[in-house]
């Protein structure tokens, strides 16, 4: 198992990055859509119409999102941390995504940066 740590510095509040993690309606604007999330800890998610799904283990509202997270027939979760700090100009988004299969984790380190984090930032930046 690997772990993945990527930073974008992104062009926005803090309180709009954030709802672009956890605000299915912003989520479809990015890309990850049909998403199914909230802001509750415990609850299930799916983003991409369940390609990748699990639950929210943390929340710390504009600062700390724990995701226990399954893509495709993982047996075992691995576990996305997003922390967000407000920084001059906007946010520092700074993701670590831990137990990755080691097989996969070229994947979806790229996977991040085109599907998910770039173009969440892409959107924000408009």
């Amino acid at each position: 198992m690997k772990t993945i740590k990527q930073v974008y510095k992104i062009n926005a509040p803090i309180s709009n990055v954030w709802k672009a993690l956890v605000d299915p309606k912003i989520i479809d604007k990015w890309g990850g859509g049909p998403a199914q999330i909230d802001e509750k800890v415990g609850t299930k998610f799916s983003l991409w119409g369940g390609d990748i799904h699990g639950k929210n283990i943390e929340i710390v509202p504009n600062k700390k999102l724990v995701q226990e997270w399954f893509g495709g027939d993982w047996k075992n979760p691995s576990r996305a941390i997003f922390t967000l700090t407000e920084i001059e100009n906007g946010t520092e988004l700074s993701l670590l995504h831990e137990d990755v299969p080691d097989e996969e984790v070229k994947e979806i380190d790229e996977g991040w940066k085109i599907y998910y984090l770039g173009p969440l930032k892409k959107l924000l930046e408009k």
